[in-house]
Order: structure tokens, then sequence, then C-alpha cells
């Protein structure tokens, strides 16, 4: 991985600022060419000779450009999406594609305050009718945020900025972020509340999450429905955050008071339903289109690909560990096997997370213990967080939400050759997870929360905590017969002295909703969750 090179050259094939473009050209030894508005096919022709790439969101890379990468070895995206970058693809020709996360969060967080107090005094609404000529100061009565409640669904850079904002308004500020503890939501001036509290308390809520499986349609009609009548809802994050048809009906029925909206699930939007409407107001994605988010971006990205090409120090890499082949080749299933307990820890453990401790014994700590923790650290911010999580930014994802990383190797023996414990601590309590290897490709979780058990921690499970007395598997089984749910092996951890017992299911497919409510009114039960690892 070393990158030290006489010559560096490097293509911005989408414009970026010229301060970003000088930042290289001013750095001896870099020899920089703007080329925009290629296609792939010309992009593959010529990439090649390069040894970095600029893009940001118009240019493709994709499998067919990186087929042969030639010289190419790093490829920046100005800006926090990689959507138009094969990372596959990437990561199978060794190159590291780095982004700028931060870039854009003032920015955003500042078109947030834009939207809110445009909400709050009719701003839009006013201006469209004083420009048709009507003069209608009765009829935009607006409403003071002195002393009003704000939700911010959504702790990260963007969030923690609109709060830091909105207290220099004198709102109250609530929030929720399944991965940033209380203690850190305090120390921003945040009260943290589950998400079914806040939605209930808010005047305003303001989205700040990534799109995900899980957040996906986040706020649908079910939600709204908790929230208070009147309230005010804003979206400067992801499309596809917002169920519309649900918001459309809940704006017509007076149950929201309004809505703010930079983003959308169809961008441009093909029905304009929500964007005519007279108590939204839209704008066609402009989050990051500051002057100032626009330099910060190119001379971020610049100074990035700089120190790759020049010093050898990934920064904000999106998909590369920084391991050579010989290592990989033997920490790799290590890594595979930390990264399936984190997701599986993720997806099991209460609250928001405040520790994650990392521990080698046996033969696993003889092996270099950063990407093995790299990859617990993966798995577990993985199932809540947009797809680019990777090894290498996984670190600061986690310390950006507060979360305590501690990694060590330990002495105790056991019965494994080498073992992997886990432990997650939340403001709920502290899991644990334990597994093994019997062979690279066969990675086993052997330990929950010092239960034994056995398995393969892969796919589709159905993780269990119950009363150990008998009956509860055959009415689990009885329910998923019904729901048409085959179960591919099953597996019980008992402990001595313990009245309680852990069960996990493997099923060939997702558990459907209606099936878990009806395994968690179980009388026996105390937890039941799916999880795909």
């Amino acid at each position: 991985m070393s990158a030290t090179q006489a010559n560096s050259h490097v293509l911005v094939a989408d414009a970026i600022s010229e301060e970003g473009v000088r930042v290289l050209e001013e750095t001896p030894g870099f020899e920089v060419t703007v080329r925009t508005g290629m296609s792939p096919d010309e992009l593959r022709k010529v990439v090649r000779d390069y040894e970095g790439l600029i893009v940001r969101s118009a240019t493709k890379v994709t499998s067919e450009v990186l087929t042969e990468p030639g010289r190419l070895r790093v490829i920046g995206r100005a800006g926090t999406g990689v959507d138009n970058i094969d990372l596959e693809a990437a990561t199978k020709a060794g190159v590291v594609v780095m982004n700028t996360p931060g870039g854009n969060s003032v920015a955003a967080a500042e078109l947030t305050i834009a939207h809110l107090t445009a909400l709050a005094r009719n701003l839009s609404q006013a201006n469209a009718d004083l420009r048709d000529g009507r003069w209608e100061r009765k009829k935009y009565m607006g409403t003071e945020l002195d002393g009003k409640t704000i939700g911010i669904i959504g702790l990260g850079r963007i969030g923690r900025e609109v709060a830091r904002r909105v207290q220099g308004l004198r709102m109250i500020v609530l929030g929720y972020d399944p991965f940033v503890s209380s203690r850190m939501a305090r120390d921003f001036g945040i009260e943290y509340a589950e998400l079914d509290d806040l939605l209930g308390r808010s005047d305003v809520v303001s989205l700040h999450v990534p799109r995900t499986d899980d957040t996906y349609h986040m706020i649908d009609a079910a939600a709204i429905k908790k929230m208070k009548p009147g309230v005010r809802i804003i979206n400067c994050a992801r499309g596809g955050l917002i169920d519309e048809p649900a918001l459309l009906e809940a704006l017509e029925s007076g149950h929201v008071g309004g809505a703010a909206l930079d983003v959308f699930e169809t961008e441009p939007p093909t029905d304009l339903s929500l964007v005519n409407h007279p108590l939204v107001v839209a704008t066609p994605h402009l989050g990051a289109s500051t002057r100032e988010a626009q330099v910060r971006v190119g001379t971020e990205i610049a100074d990035k690909i700089k120190s790759y090409l020049r010093d050898g120090v990934i920064l904000d890499a999106i998909n590369f560990p920084s391991l050579d082949r010989e290592t990989y080749a033997v920490v790799g299933p290590v890594m595979d096997l930390a990264e399936r307990l984190g997701s599986f820890l993720s997806q099991t453990a209460d609250g928001g997370v405040r520790k994650l401790e990392v521990r080698t014994q046996g033969t696993f700590a003889e092996h270099p213990l950063k990407p093995i923790t790299m990859a617990a650290i993966k798995g577990l911010l993985t199932p809540v967080l947009e797809g680019t999580v990777s090894y290498v930014n996984a670190p600061s994802l986690a310390a950006a939400r507060g979360i305590t990383v501690d990694e060590g190797r330990s002495s105790e023996t056991s019965p494994y050759a080498g073992l992997l414990r886990l432990t997650l601590e939340t403001d709920s309590g502290t899991t644990t997870a334990a597994g093994t290897l019997y062979a690279p490709d066969r990675p086993r979780l052997v330990e929950v929360d010092g239960t034994p058990i056995e398995l393969r921690p892969e796919g589709h499970m159905l993780f269990i905590r119950n009363r150990d007395v008998p009956g509860v598997v055959g009415k689990i089984g009885t329910i998923l017969g019904r729901a048409n749910v085959n179960i591919a092996g099953f597996h019980l951890g008992r402990s001595r002295g313990n009245a309680n017992a852990i069960s996990i299911l493997t099923t060939d497919g997702a558990v459907p909703i209606e099936a878990l409510e009806q395994i968690r009114g179980i009388e026996q039960l105390l937890v039941a969750r799916t999880l795909c690892v």
C-alpha cells in the first residue's frame, strides 16, 4: 500500500471548485487534468493513465470503467454519496474510494434552519401571494419558535449542527439516534428521547438520517398519527424517509400543519401534489448547494488524494482495509467473524450504544488487532447506517456518535484455539457475543451473554430469550408454520442455575412482522427479535 511516487497524475472528471484543483496543481509532483462530461466508455479508455480520479455525482464509475484500472489507485468523491461508484469493482481492482462526509454539514444545517423559519412564518406562501399582487397580512399569522420543541431524528454531524442552531433560537431540543447514547446527547445540550416519545412531544420534527432499509418510510401514517396535531415536518436529508402519500393525507386533514422538503423519493418529483400544496415549502435538493460547501468538499478531496498518493495516508476511505495480501489471507476470516458478531450485537441489544469492547484470545491474539476491531465496528454500524460503512471509515463513524471502542488481547484460556469476544455497553445494559473459526470459511457463534450456543451466524434469524419452561419452542414453530416460514435450524442455549434460555432459529426467509408480534405475545417470552447477518 506504499504510495510514494515521483509524479502522480490526477483526472478531475466532474467540475469541482477552483480552489480544489489548485491544491493539487500547486503540489510538487502532481499533474492535473480537468476533463468533464465524459461518457463511461470515454472514461474507461483514459482513466488507466491516471493514479487518481476525482468525481462528484455526475460521472458514473462503473465496473466496466474499472475492468482495466491500469495505474488508477484512488477515486475521490467530492461529496458524501458514492452511489455512482461501483465499490465492489473498485475493491476488486485495489482502488481506494474516498469521500468528504462532513463537507456539507453546515450547508445542510443552515438550509434546515431556513426551512424551519419559513414554515413558522409562512414565508414561501406569503411571498407567492405578494408576487401575485395580494397583500395578505391576516392570512399568514405565524408562530414563534422560542419555547417550542423540536425533535431531531439522527444525531450525526448535520443533526448536531442543527441542534446548535435551534438552541440559539431558544427551542427545546429532543434527539433520537439508536447509535448515540443519552450521555453524548446531553453533551450537546440535547434531551435524548426514544422515537415514539420524540414524535409525541415535538412541535417540529426534523429528519437527519441516511436512507436505509430501516429508515425507509420511517415517517409513515402510523408515525404521523403519534405526532401532535399541527406538527411541522422537515426533511433535508434523504428522499424516501417520508411516506409521501401519507404526508399529503395528513396535510389535507390538518393533522400536519406544514412540511418543508428539500428531498423527494423520486427526483425530480413527477407527482407535484406535495410541491404544490399550500402548506408545503419545497426546494430542489439544495442541501449542499453553497459556495462554501463546494469549496470545502473540493479542497478536502484534493487534500485526501494528495495525502494518499504522496504519503500513503488513507482518510475517509469507503472500501479498503490497510492490509497486504499475505496478512489479509490470515486475518480476513477473523475480520469476517468480527463483522458477523458486531452485526449480531447491533440487532439484539437495546438502547443507545456507549462502548464496544473487542478481545482476542488464543491464536487470534497473535493477529493484528486493528483490522479485527474495524471489522467489528463495521458490523455494529452497518445495520443502522447507509451502505458506505467500511472497515476503514467505521472507527470515525463510531467516534462521531460518541461510541467508545476498547480493544485488547486476553490471556484467559478457552476451549477454542482462537476466540473473539465482543462486549457491547448500551444505555440499557451489557450484551456479549463470542465466536471462533472451525475453518477459515466456517465462522461460529459459540456464546451469548455467557450462555453456550453454537451456530453459523448467517442469514435470517429469530433471536429469543424466554423462561426455560416446556412448550415455548412448539408455540413458536406453530406460528412460523402458519406464516409459511421454514425453520432451517434451531439452536438452544442454556446455563446452569439460570431460569431463562436463549434460542436462535435460522429461517429460509424473513419472519413477517405479523408473525413476530404473535410470537412476542407468548407469555413465557422475554425478547423476540428478527435479524439478518
